[in-house]
């Protein structure tokens, strides 16, 4: 499985076509305490960098962007109902919806960890 990054902070895991895909822990840690969640529809077709579904926390409310092309297949109800499970685990349990991909070709201009690192670090 192959984890790439957005200059958005969201991250996507890649496994046989299929993305999962979040915000990242640096994201949760700038949003603080999260307290409503909305993720996009099963079916919906999403296109790269569009809008995706929405975070909101105490200080906060944020657009999630698709990472890639490609129609929902799932969404993460958990979070919906446990908001907080975003800031325990924002790059794992608290995933938020995931792709079927429609243009693998769309993941080459996506950072890996070491160059994501870098921008955060960069002040991005």
């Amino acid at each position: 499985m192959t984890t790439y990054f957005t200059d958005q902070h969201e991250w996507i895991k890649v496994e046989g076509g299929i993305a999962t895909v979040g915000i990242t822990a640096h994201a949760a840690e700038q949003l603080g305490d999260v307290v409503f969640v909305e993720l996009p529809a099963i079916g919906k077709a999403l296109t790269k960098s569009g809008e995706a579904a929405v975070v909101e926390s105490v200080k906060a409310a944020s657009d999630v962007y698709a990472p890639v092309s490609g129609e929902v297949t799932e969404a993460n109800d958990t979070i919906v109902g446990e908001p907080a499970k975003v800031n325990e685990d924002p790059e794992g349990a608290g995933w938020f919806f995931k792709l079927k991909l429609t243009n693998e070709s769309e993941l080459s201009g996506l950072m890996d960890k070491a160059a994501y690192d870098a921008f955060v670090a960069s002040g991005g």
